[in-house]
């Protein structure tokens, strides 16, 4: 069958890559811009010897969606820089309240004491969701914020959830789903009428289902059993994670896969024996499609024939965000660690700042990268401020928060247009109707990205194998 993927970010290269493995025959992947990579974007200044990266910068490898990155990285044949769960990066994580910076507590010790921001000891809070009865969720779906103030306390919704929610999507707590994005914690809650109480139950009740069940027949990747005894917390690439996609992109044009980059799809018509794809003012015929574009951009593409299944996608909302990348000269930090996040109930511009040059060894520098905007952007940037102002602002909050006085020596302001979407509540059930729609009206398309199966990096890859292994072998 011959299949054309739309989008050349890391969804759409994965989908090129699974169904090279998968059927073996030539294909297209038709990207809009002139690079592949989506959102994933290093800069590597060797002469500085630093990295900014724009987009992610590490990679989890945890669980199944972990386990399958690491096979595919693997089978790239790349070298990993990895972080272990013991170094300072994947140790301190810290918040930015109440005018100072505050260190979470990493380990069980940190549960007793009381822990600024927090007012009372952490256990107050876990003893809280032992004694608290569950409440039916009104259509099996409730806000992050609400769950976690229903099971731990307001205190937890603001300080914890709150500011891990900015750090995950850029977005309101307090309309992002727990089903989407908690979905294990949340049924069994709702199963065994707490949050403790469900993790203690099911693991003595339920059989653990193996993680990696199915998806490798040759056994457990390597890289993945090495990331598991060598205990890391999290990896990138040398040279940046951007290598990933342009490791893909190499790795397809060797097999005869072709990335045909700057060539926008313009319009998607269904017929008896397929799809014709409208590109460059030329029709392209094929016969299934997967596309990996952003929801809001697969909406025009279906309107004509589809204006249901265009209005579906379209109820996906995406937030805009503004990455700041900055280099000072000399190690700045009186504190290292992954990074700092601001809880919202602080009401500053800023959601956060990574410490770079902590994570990764970057000589005599202090990197640091600033984000801001998300579920916010109208409220701060709604004026379109330059990417002058835009700087002045990042540092002056870098300045106070980092006591640094020193002002960066090199820096980069990014604008991610509709860069993240948005898990609102009932998340989980509008993807079921778009994939339910195309099911019913049995059209050659599939779906795959952080629209519908998760934002993370393992999460959009393997939401391009599981899409492309639901298609029939011939």
């Amino acid at each position: 069958m011959t299949t054309a993927v739309l989008g050349g970010g890391l969804s759409g290269l994965s989908a090129g890559y699974y169904l090279f493995r998968r059927f073996g025959k030539p294909l297209t992947i038709y990207e809009a811009s002139p690079r592949v990579g989506g959102w994933v974007r290093s800069e590597n200044r060797k002469d500085r010897n630093f990295i900014f990266e724009s987009g992610p910068r590490t990679i989890r490898p945890i669980g199944v969606q972990g386990a399958n990155t690491l096979e595919l990285v693997e089978e790239l044949q790349l070298e990993v820089t990895p972080i272990r769960r013991s170094h300072v990066a994947a140790r301190n994580r810290m918040l930015y309240a109440k005018g100072q910076l505050c260190m979470l507590p990493n380990g069980p010790k940190g549960l007793f004491g009381v822990l600024p921001p927090f007012t009372k000891p952490l256990y107050k809070a876990l003893f809280r969701d032992l004694v608290t009865a569950s409440k039916k969720a009104k259509l099996e779906d409730e806000s992050i914020y609400s769950f976690a103030e229903r099971r731990f306390g307001k205190e937890i919704a603001d300080y914890a959830i709150s500011p891990m929610i900015c750090g995950i999507c850029a977005g309101n707590a307090r309309e992002i789903s727990v089903r989407f994005l908690m979905e294990g914690i949340f049924e069994k809650e709702q199963k065994y009428g707490g949050v403790l109480k469900g993790a203690l139950l099911a693991r003595f009740r339920e059989k653990a289902a193996d993680p990696k069940e199915g998806l490798f027949a040759q056994g457990q990747p390597k890289l993945y059993a090495q990331a598991q005894q060598e205990k890391w917390a999290m990896y990138s690439l040398p040279g940046g994670l951007e290598n990933l996609p342009k490791a893909m992109r190499k790795y397809l044009g060797e097999r005869d896969v072709n990335v045909q980059l700057s060539n926008e799809c313009r319009n998607l018509t269904f017929n008896s024996s397929g799809v014709r794809m409208t590109i460059k003012d030329a029709d392209v015929p094929v016969e299934h499609v997967v596309s990996s574009l952003p929801a809001y951009k697969l909406a025009p593409l279906v309107k004509q024939q589809h204006p249901s299944l265009s209005a579906q996608l379209l109820d996906i909302p995406y937030v805009d965000v503004l990455v700041v990348n900055m280099q000072f000269q000399g190690k700045l930090l009186k504190e290292d660690g992954f990074g700092l996040l601001v809880p919202p109930v602080e009401n500053l511009p800023i959601l956060g700042v990574i410490f770079d040059s902590c994570c990764f060894e970057m000589g005599d520098n202090t990197v640091l990268t600033v984000m801001m905007g998300g579920h916010w952007f109208n409220q701060w940037f709604g004026d379109r401020p330059s990417p002058k102002q835009i700087l002045d602002l990042a540092t002056s909050h870098v300045q106070k928060i980092l006591q640094i006085r020193e002002e960066p020596k090199f820096s980069r302001v990014h604008t991610l247009h509709k860069c993240i979407p948005q898990y609102t509540v009932g998340h989980k059930r509008r993807v079921e109707g778009i994939r339910n729609y195309i099911k019913t009206y049995k059209l050659p398309l599939s779906l795959c990205g952080a629209a519908y199966d998760g934002v993370g990096i393992n999460d959009v890859i393997l939401s391009a194998r599981r899409q492309v292994e639901a298609l029939p072998l011939p």
